[in-house]
């Protein structure tokens, strides 16, 4: 027993998961020693990755791929069965899609690869902004008879948003209608990227075997009869031993263009091309190449795409290697705050899971420092100190406990009951004290002169939820159990938000789209055993107004012995911008900083609920005219005063409802393009284009969210299951007056 005096507790169990998993999983070194270099290696050699593309694409694929060929899995899962590493909550395999994002850790040629699969599903966006905020790179994954879909575009924007180097991967090439042409162009014309073209397929649709890889003019096939080895090996053959002279001279062709547009993006590589090699492009060594890509990739200037079909086993490895190759590590992507931490840790909370037994489970991203277990940690967000009881590295839903994570990592902790999604978490008060002093410092001495001194990292925008309804539990006494059941699954998406009514005092859930509402309530009854009863779904609406209006409001009230008194007049009108609270000249000169802020307060409580539906309000701007108080009227009967003030002028200005409008990409054969036109019509859509794609139409449509519900029921009974469509929240618009009386009605019970 003297071995295990030797060992923490965290390597024991490192132990005991090693002879568990090994059954399965193969990613566990032998060794108990060489547990800390496995999971600390050099921070150059890591690469923080997602994968992110349009649903059913193949991004589960893919990654399911990558783990079989690192080494990480002993066999290949699939979507259809249900059994793949990433997906596994029930909800995910039931319906083969990505619901939630999932890390997992892998070995790749000497490279530490972190990579988060996320979701496709526009209800779920929310998990790709996230996981997308705390990564270095990212992999985008296209349908390559579809090139770029509408999902791809959202998922774009966010990786553009943060900054994130891409690599392209144009998977199912094994697919009759698949075109490399069409998908190159769509990624230049659509996404506005620069798209740098690394492989040309070898066959087409069911012959595609391989493909011609233009940094090496080596040509990688893998067998058509993958089944023996599931494509873990391919033959490389160079292209001078090719005796077909068409296919060689389009691979000189192609890499022609490849090292000419190099040139062009990279000054550097053009310099050296120029005075080394002129016009022999043949000489040009591939480490020269690579080397100029790398740096045209990390400053974003280009996009290196590959290709091949996940599911047929062919191109994966070379997109791993494209991923070590290309992508950057941590510390090539510096981080302004991290630099004032220096050594001391410093840490960002970006996603949250709820474990019946280990309680909530933290991911964060180590950006400087080391982060040890059994160690207290300080929230600065939340000012408040926890201590985090273990330190696990994440493989999916499997967690292997460690001692100690070094910067540039993914970990996962236990203990952290307070911290929730967007935290910065530092090793002690006073680190977070000393960031602060560096920066204050820093930016008196001239540099960053104009930038606030701030040491928290910036977490994640939420968008607002667009529908909602009603939620009851069983029984009453079931009532505790459900608030907690709500409070634990808003903790782990805070794009769900639950509210009560204040008139019904009903449970109030809020979601994305009726498909995250649904997981929602799924889960609630499947992980709380709770059979909760949903009500009808309702859109989230907004609400403005038509014209300029003023109102006028005296409070007198008397509450013990102290009379309240306060006299407010106000002046709203129709602003696009968002909502703003000015004072008239002489008002603001009069006014303390507390009575200003309580009167804002005021006008911001009433843009809570408008007077037609109780709807948030948008596009007003409110002038406050006077206002007077007694001395010793409180705070709160100013705010009380202003708000109901405010009210009666809203009233005045005339109602105006908003309805959110989604934007509607159908994919459908010509033979069905009518009838679905006709629904849409139906609908109350609005057709922005009819496009052609190969032997398809592409409709874009916008319509209003509330004739969306049950689309996709009705979209298969009109085409009999042949189409497919994806929706997104596009803008707020104004509902026509005789919709909006209807609507009015519909809502107050008149019939």
């Amino acid at each position: 027993m003297l071995w295990k005096r030797c060992l923490s507790r965290a390597e024991l169990q490192y132990r005991r998961w090693n002879c568990f998993l090994k059954r399965k999983y193969s990613f566990l070194p032998d060794d108990v020693k060489s547990l800390r270099s496995v999971v600390n290696p050099d921070v150059c050699k890591i690469r923080n990755i997602g994968i992110m593309a349009h649903i059913d694409a193949g991004k589960t694929t893919t990654t399911e791929r990558m783990l079989y060929y690192s080494g990480y899995t002993r066999a290949l899962g699939d979507v259809d069965d249900g059994d793949t590493v990433t997906d596994f909550m029930a909800q995910e395999r039931e319906r083969g899609i990505t619901i939630q994002s999932a890390a997992v850790t892998f070995d790749w040629k000497g490279h530490r690869i972190n990579l988060i699969d996320t979701p496709g599903h526009v209800d779920f966006t929310l998990e790709v902004e996230r996981a997308l905020r705390v990564l270095d790179g990212a992999v985008a994954v296209f349908d390559a008879s579809a090139g770029v879909e509408a999902q791809t575009l959202t998922v774009w924007r966010q990786a553009e948003k943060h900054h994130v180097p891409c690599v392209c991967f144009l998977n199912k090439m094994d697919k009759p209608a698949a075109n490399l042409s069409f998908s190159i162009e769509s990624i230049r014309q659509k996404l506005k990227a620069n798209p740098v073209l690394l492989q040309i397929p070898v066959g087409t649709g069911k012959n595609f075997s391989g493909v011609v890889d233009l940094l090496t003019n080596q040509r990688l096939t893998w067998k058509l009869n993958e089944r023996e080895d599931n494509g873990r090996v391919f033959e490389v053959k160079p292209v001078s031993e090719w005796k077909d002279p068409e296919l060689v001279q389009e691979v000189c062709q192609a890499r022609t263009a490849l090292i000419e547009q190099v040139a062009d993006l990279d000054d550097e590589f053009a310099e050296v091309l120029l005075t080394d090699f002129g016009d022999n492009f043949d000489a040009v060594p591939s480490i020269k190449l690579q080397e100029a890509l790398r740096r045209i990739t990390l400053e974003r200037k280009g996009v290196p795409v590959l290709c091949g079909s996940s599911l047929r086993n062919r191109g994966v490895q070379p997109l791993m290697d494209a991923i070590a190759a290309f992508l950057p590590a941590p510390d090539e992507r510096p981080h302004d705050l991290v630099r004032w931490y220096k050594d001391d840790l410093c840490a960002l909370a970006f996603k949250v899971l709820h474990d019946k037994q280990r309680g909530p489970l933290v991911f964060l991203r180590i950006y400087s420092g080391t982060l040890k277990a059994h160690t207290a940690l300080h929230n600065i967000n939340r000012n408040s100190t926890e201590r985090m009881s273990r330190l696990l590295v994440p493989f999916a839903d499997q967690h292997v406990e460690i001692p100690s994570l070094t910067a540039g990592n993914i970990a996962l902790t236990v203990g952290l009951k307070e911290t929730v999604t967007g935290d910065t978490i530092v090793s002690s008060k006073a680190s977070a004290a000393a960031a602060t002093r560096r920066a204050q410092k820093e930016g008196k001495s001239g540099k960053g002169r104009n930038q606030q001194a701030d040491v928290v990292l910036s977490g994640v925008e939420v968008p607002d939820p667009v529908f909602f309804c009603t939620i009851e539990p069983p029984t009453m006494s079931k009532q505790a159990d459900l608030e907690n059941a709500l409070s634990n699954l808003q903790r782990e998406d805070p794009s769900l938000k639950v509210k009560i009514d204040p008139d019904s005092g009903e449970t109030i859930l809020c979601g994305m789209g009726e498909l995250h509402i649904e997981i929602i309530h799924d889960r609630i009854r499947r992980e709380y055993g709770i059979e909760t009863h949903l009500g009808p779904l309702q859109v989230a609406y907004r609400e403005t107004i038509l014209h300029q209006a003023s109102a006028a409001d005296t409070l007198d009230r008397t509450v013990g012995e102290k009379r309240h008194v306060v006299a407010v007049e106000v002046v709203v009108q129709p602003d696009d911008k968002s909502p703003q609270v000015a004072f008239a000249e002489e008002v603001a000169e009069t006014l303390s900083a507390n009575v200003r802020e309580a009167v804002e307060n005021g006008v911001h409580s009433s843009y809570l609920q408008g007077p037609l539906l109780g709807c948030p309000v948008q596009g007003v701007s409110t002038l406050i005219q006077s206002i007077n108080t007694d001395p010793g009227t409180s705070l709160a009967m100013v705010s009380a005063c202003v708000c109901r003030c405010m009210l009666k002028a809203l009233r005045l200005a005339g109602g105006q409802l908003l309805e959110p409008v989604m934007s509607l990409e159908v994919t459908i054969g010509e033979e069905h393009l009518g009838t679905v036109l006709g629904d849409l019509a139906q609908r109350r859509g609005t057709v922005r284009d009819v496009q052609s794609r190969h032997d398809d139409k592409v409709l874009l449509a916008n319509v209003p969210l509330a004739e969306t519900r049950g689309y996709s029921t009705a979209l298969r009974t009109l085409t009999s299951g042949k189409a497919t469509f994806s929706l997104e929240l596009d803008t707020y618009e104004a509902m026509n007056p005789q919709d909006q009386n209807i609507l009015l009605k519909r809502m107050s019970g008149v019939p």
